[in-house]
């Protein structure tokens, strides 16, 4: 969040920071695409919205390869794949955590 070039050196009060924090998470979680989603928001993904944003992608991509195939040189276009999992920081596996007499002999 401090990388943005919207971020202020220094918050005026905690009623500006609140402000500024709420506006940052709107876009972030409502607007702005992440390629750790499949280029989708994390609105999207976690109200499952997903099969029909995919559904209106891969429409999109349909017109433009009839209209322009000769773009497209490789294949038929399709948006990223959804993964499986997301993780910010992935937990480490450990002894510790693993399941009964899965540790080590």
């Amino acid at each position: 969040m401090k990388y943005r070039p919207q971020f202020p050196d220094r918050f005026g009060c905690i009623q500006d920071s609140r402000a500024f924090c709420q506006g940052f998470f709107r876009c972030y979680n409502d607007e702005h695409c992440h390629s750790g989603v499949g280029l989708l928001t994390p609105a999207t993904v976690h109200y499952g919205q997903v099969e029909n944003a995919l559904r209106q992608r891969q429409d999109v991509l349909d017109v433009a390869y009839q209209r322009h195939p000769e773009r497209f040189v490789r294949s038929t276009p399709k948006p990223p794949a959804l993964p499986s999992e997301v993780w910010i920081n992935k937990p480490v596996s450990t002894p510790e955590l693993l399941p009964m007499g899965g540790g080590r002999t």
